[in-house]
């Protein structure tokens, strides 16, 4: 029984996840969580979300059996999940982020397997991958795509920086760098430390105007670059390289290219900081099960090749371009391993 259960939610999921987003977003959650224990009737809620019968009835009985709403004497009360749906910011980044980014693509997902090509991006124009589309995504979709990159990274950031600074490092190439977020942070760490942020033209010219506002771009330089061309070297001089949630948007043939060219460009001594959410690391299921789902966006929208890998998988790469792996910490931030590494 629990298995022919488990078979008929996916079956529905696409309903399931449509209807809770519609629950959600058209206030109907939020009524019946603002009658706490008391719970509100079908008449009730409509007056409150001003909503019609017919339609809000269908989804308050879909609620009753996704688990969001109980239902006892024509009352309607919230439930756990629904307190989670409605208000775990979590849950809302990555709901948002399925609506608006991956939803309409994943139709197309059995030729991206084939292809090994993002079909889905093709909803947003005829992109090679995502990263270059970023700067020209619809807003609600570019807004979902950020909040969801900045979610995970974000508050793996502080305890990250003691592991980056603890070997006082001068320079800093931030490769990947997007928004200039974690630059900011560096600036903010360290009075004298300096960063060159790598990236594609569309995310620089975001960083710049970043750090600009925040006053530090005396101590910041720019480097355009397209990654998945080999043949651009990065920039030599600095004996720390750091990526975050970075090489998990390229396959395995690009990874070892990038990491070698990180090889070239480091200082002697230098250490590169690689920070990534590997499945295999996560303390709990659900963890493992949401990054397995995200490969999913990888293969279809991001660049048809990518994924949130195995670390196993992953340290094989690492040792490939010439690396071996000093020193790892998991459980950083949400479901970040950070890995210091240097040359063989």
């Amino acid at each position: 029984m629990e298995a022919i259960d488990l078979a008929q939610w996916i079956a529905f999921a696409p309903i399931v996840f449509q209807a809770s987003l519609a629950l959600r977003d058209l206030g109907i959650l939020d009524a019946v969580e603002e009658s706490k224990t008391n719970g509100l009737t079908i008449e009730e809620i409509l007056e409150k979300t001003n909503l019609p019968n017919y339609g809000t009835r269908v989804l308050i009985e879909a609620a009753l059996g996704i688990g969001l709403l109980i239902k006892k004497e024509n009352r309607y009360t919230i439930t756990k999940t629904g307190n989670f749906i409605l208000n775990d910011s979590m849950t809302r980044v990555n709901m948002d982020f399925t609506q608006d980014v991956c939803y309409e693509g994943m139709f197309s997902l059995k030729d991206s397997i084939k292809k090994e090509k993002p079909t889905g991006l093709e909803v947003f124009g005829g992109w090679k991958t995502v990263y270059e589309a970023l700067s020209h995504l619809p807003a609600q979709a570019q807004k979902s795509w950020f909040a969801f990159d900045h979610f995970y990274s974000d508050g793996s950031f502080p305890q990250a920086l003691p592991i980056l600074f603890k070997n006082k490092p001068k320079h800093i190439l931030d490769i990947g760098g997007n928004t200039g977020k974690f630059t900011l942070k560096c600036m903010h760490f360290n009075e004298e430390v300096k960063v060159t942020i790598l990236d594609l033209p569309g995310q620089l010219n975001l960083a710049k105007q970043n750090i600009k506002e925040s006053g530090f771009e005396k101590r910041v330089n720019y480097y355009e670059i397209n990654i998945l061309d080999d043949s651009q070297k990065f920039p030599k001089g600095a004996d720390a390289i750091w990526m975050s949630q970075f090489l998990d948007c390229f396959g395995e043939e690009e990874i070892v290219s990038i990491l070698k060219r990180c090889h070239e460009a480091l200082e002697p001594g230098g250490k590169i900081y690689i920070m990534e959410t590997f499945w295999d690391r996560q303390r709990f299921k659900t963890g493992a099960f949401s990054l397995q789902m995200t490969s999913l966006y990888f293969t279809n929208v991001a660049n048809g090749n990518s994924q949130m890998y195995d670390s196993a998988v992953f340290n094989k790469l690492i040792d490939k371009a010439g690396f071996k792996i000093l020193e790892e910490t998991n459980q950083i931030g949400i479901s970040h391993t950070l890995q210091v590494c240097e040359k063989k």
